[in-house]
């Protein structure tokens, strides 16, 4: 299941999204989205967990919390 991660500080790295995923279950992908005329973050960024029940546990445990001062937004990829 892909995973839409929103709000999230400029500081943040994939590494630290993907850490906060592995909480609750396999990681196959953790992308951050950056700006290509500077490389910085855009704020937003997918993970990608194949087992469901680990990608809606860490949807519904990980929603509105705080990383970095920001309260991320957590929701289901559209394609």
């Amino acid at each position: 299941m892909k995973l839409l991660v929103r709000n999230l500080s400029r500081s943040t790295t994939e590494q630290e999204i993907r850490i906060l995923f592995s909480a609750h279950g396999e990681v196959n992908e953790c992308t951050l989205v950056l700006d290509q005329a500077t490389g910085k973050s855009k704020g937003f960024g997918f993970v990608v967990m194949p087992n469901e029940n680990e990608a809606n546990a860490a949807l519904a445990a990980l929603h509105e919390t705080r990383v970095a001062k920001n309260r991320i937004r957590v929701k289901v990829a559209q394609d």
